[in-house]
């Protein structure tokens, strides 16, 4: 076969893996479930069972969903120069590339499994890191998922109101973090990373090589990551099978005038997505808890998860993820005052 035919086929190659990621992550639950459950006879209602189960499924879904999303948000990267990528966030005022980069993350359905290549690929298109980290914020916490979901359980009001506050938080919370200088504690090696290199002929690489940049791509990251993405996950797994809801009734009850407190730092050791955790959000809020400090407990889940602080270990310094984690949570805790005040 020639080089050209080879080059011609190469995309439709592409057809049958993608079909095969798919098929895997829709049969991800149910091969889980018949293994456990059916196979093995397991009691889902026993604590270490059902932890067995959170940490089996949750880790072939993020690994598969890591996989795929590395691959995606690389194959797009190498098209992005860093002029144009400049052009759109970097040459911003400050606050207007915040608040673009909020929107951005709004509307782009990453979560935190693609916050390494998210976060490489803004940085290393030279945009200023305060934009970077507003998108990082916004990303997970404020997406479609979570909106519809909180439309159709607590109205458009709640809706509307978590919109808001998530894009403030992400927002202002990128902006001080922007303006408190803290690139030196970015790993050095995210600087060094070429994006959108074209040849010497001045052409831009053709798809083929743009795929093989993808795998490797997927190579390098993932085989960096998925130890911390394990921990993580385990971690998660053992607050999900051991903590139960009376706990969190406890420690963040209406009697409780620090509960939002409470909630947010409940929420950061915890692993879930908007969809995962709404079902507990809509129980523990029929047993009494207020709002605010539900929807506080729930951005602190999906924003500030220990799992995406594991991945972001690999980019970020210590110092840059502890400053992160406590700009976030204080803007996490306001809102969560705010949601209580205004819906009572």
């Amino acid at each position: 076969m020639s080089l050209q035919a080879l080059r011609l086929d190469a995309p439709w190659k592409l057809l049958p893996a993608t079909l095969a990621w798919a098929l895997a992550l829709a049969g991800n639950r149910p091969f889980w479930d018949a293994l456990l459950w059916r196979g093995l006879r397991l009691d889902p209602g026993v604590r270490w069972a059902e932890a067995l189960h959170f940490f089996l499924y949750d880790t072939a879904k993020i690994l598969l969903l890591l996989v795929g999303i590395v691959y995606a948000v690389a194959l797009v990267r190498s098209y992005f120069s860093v002029e144009r990528t400049q052009a759109l966030l970097g040459g911003r005022r400050e606050g207007v590339g915040n608040a673009l980069a909020a929107a951005l993350g709004v509307v782009t359905p990453f979560c935190s499994c693609s916050a390494v290549p998210a976060f490489i690929g803004f940085v290393a298109a030279g945009v200023p890191l305060g934009v970077t980290l507003s998108f990082l914020i916004a990303s997970p916490m404020v997406n479609e998922v979570a909106l519809v979901l909180l439309f159709g359980l607590f109205g458009w009001k709640v809706a509307a109101l978590y919109l808001g506050a998530g894009l403030l938080v992400a927002v202002v919370g990128g902006w001080v973090l922007g303006r408190l200088g803290l690139e030196r504690w970015v790993e050095a090696f995210v600087y060094q990373i070429p994006l959108g290199e074209r040849h010497a002929t001045g052409r831009g690489p053709d798809l083929v090589e743009r795929m093989g940049f993808a795998a490797e791509e997927v190579r390098t990251i993932v085989g960096k990551v998925w130890p911390y993405l394990v921990a993580g996950i385990a971690l998660g797994a053992v607050v999900h099978g051991w903590v139960p809801e009376g706990f969190f009734l406890r420690v963040a009850g209406p009697e409780n005038p620090f509960a939002v407190f409470a909630a947010v730092l409940l929420g950061i050791p915890l692993y879930s997505s908007a969809a995962g955790v709404l079902p507990l959000v809509e129980a523990l809020h029929a047993k009494g808890l207020a709002m605010g400090t539900l929807l506080a407990f729930m951005m602190a889940v999906v924003a500030l998860s220990l799992p995406e602080m594991l991945i972001l270990r690999r980019v970020l310094k210590l110092q840059l993820i502890a400053v992160y984690v406590a700009v976030v949570a204080a803007g996490i805790v306001g809102v969560g005052y705010l949601f209580n005040a205004v819906l009572g």
